[in-house]
This record gives structure tokens, sequence and C-alpha cells, in this order.
């Protein structure tokens, strides 16, 4: 099998159910949550295998559902065949949140991010998931999505969040809060 195909040599490309610009909207969000996925890769290279063998696994497995995203993202239309994205996968990342914030030191204040290589790397994450949900919404407002695309970029967000302060925690890393920041954070 060749990589190249030449067929997207004049701006176009395919997506499920026929061909767009290369920078049509829905190429850029899709797109967006593909370059989430890299990082989340990156990311996971910087973990310990023993330290955080529950965490890459679950990692591994919404970087299996952000290629499910990807796909959703890149129909033209639901008719062609059901969406891969489910309620059911947005539940289990907030029982995920739950797990692993269980896990943290309880904060008030917003952080900075960083400490650990880890944790930095799964802030990087968090903010280049909250790039993707945003150019999910701006499709949105355009075009027919998958609404539980949207939900899913916007819990993984707080994943990512939860778990760089997780990855600090397991080392043994303080984050650091933002000292001008109000209290805003409570446990329940």
């Amino acid at each position: 099998m060749r990589i190249y195909t030449r067929t997207g040599d004049a701006g176009q490309t395919g997506v499920i159910g026929g061909r767009v610009d290369k920078d049509d909207v829905r190429v850029e969000a899709y797109g967006t949550v593909d370059e989430l996925n890299c990082f989340v890769g990156q990311a996971m290279g910087f973990l310990d295998e023993a330290k955080f063998a529950d965490l890459l696994a679950d990692l591994l497995e919404v970087q299996h559902e952000l290629f499910d995203c990807g796909s959703d993202l890149a129909l033209l239309n639901k008719e062609l065949r059901p969406y891969k994205v489910t309620a059911a996968m947005v539940n289990r990342l907030e029982a995920w949140i739950d797990k692993y914030d269980a896990e943290t030191p309880d904060i008030q204040r917003f952080i900075l991010p960083g400490g650990s290589q880890g944790s930095s790397a799964l802030h990087v994450c968090r903010t280049v998931c909250r790039r993707a949900e945003r150019r999910v919404v701006t499709l949105a407002r355009t075009q027919e999505i998958n609404e539980e695309v949207r939900r899913y970029l916007n819990r993984l967000s707080d994943l990512f969040f939860t778990i760089a302060r997780l990855a600090n925690a397991r080392c043994d890393v303080n984050d650091v809060e933002y000292t001008r920041s109000a209290k805003v954070f409570r446990r329940k």
C-alpha cells in the first residue's frame, strides 16, 4: 500500500460521504482532535509504567475514543452509519474523574500548569482538548454533529486537569496555586 494518494494535492480531502476543502471547519475540528491524540501519546511516554499502569490503560482507551470522535466529526451524513461516541463513554469519563480526583490533595485556587514532566504534558493535553472542543462548537453552528462528541471533549478536558494533578501527586510534586486567584474550588 502506498501512503501518498495525490488526491489532496488540489487542496481537498476525503471525509465520510464526500470531499471538502482541507481548511473546512469540519477538517479543523477533527484535525485538532487528531493533534490532541498525538499529545496524549506523548504524555503517556512521560508516565512511569509501574506507577501509572491504571492511568496508562485508561489513556490508551481515550486514544481509541479520540479516533471515534474524529470519525464521527468526519461524517457528512449520519445516515451513512451510526455514530460511535456515546453517552456511556462520557459517563465513564466522569467515573474516572471521580476516581482519580480522590487521590489528589484538596485545592481552593486555580493552579499553574506544570510540576512533573507527566503533569506538564497532561496540562498541554487539557488545553489542546479545550481548543478541539471550541472547533467542534464552531462546526456545530452550521452543520450537524454527534452532540456526544462535544460532551466527550468537555469532560475529557476535566479528566486531563484531574490526571495532571494526579501525576504530580503520585510523583510527590506539589501543585503550585495561582496566588492571585480567588478561592474557586470546593470538595463535595
